[in-house]
């Protein structure tokens, strides 16, 4: 089954561009697209049946974006990656 872990739109310990702001949904998305680059730098590629990517989430201010990784909760290789991601993945652009 595909299941998935919500990353944030940036690292933890850095700012990241508010719902609101403006082109708020063109700055998130370059944000999500560096933030899965420094992520695969730091953790590798994503093994078979998992995934990054950005999805777009509902929110009462609007719509958000945030990066998750996607898995099948069946793969064990897979849902280390997303785990892992989630657990060790980068605090700041800087490497």
């Amino acid at each position: 089954m595909r299941d998935y872990i919500s990353l944030g739109q940036t690292p933890p310990n850095e700012e990241c561009i508010q719902v609101g702001a403006p082109n708020y949904r063109i700055r998130a998305i370059q944000e999500c697209k560096k933030y899965i680059e420094v992520i695969r730098k730091m953790l590798g590629p994503e093994p078979e049946g998992a995934k990054l990517d950005i999805k777009a989430c509902d929110h009462e201010l609007g719509v958000y974006y945030d990066v998750v990784c996607y898995y099948d909760d069946e793969n064990k290789v897979a849902a280390e990656y997303a785990f892992n991601c989630e657990a060790n993945g980068p605090q700041t652009w800087d490497l």
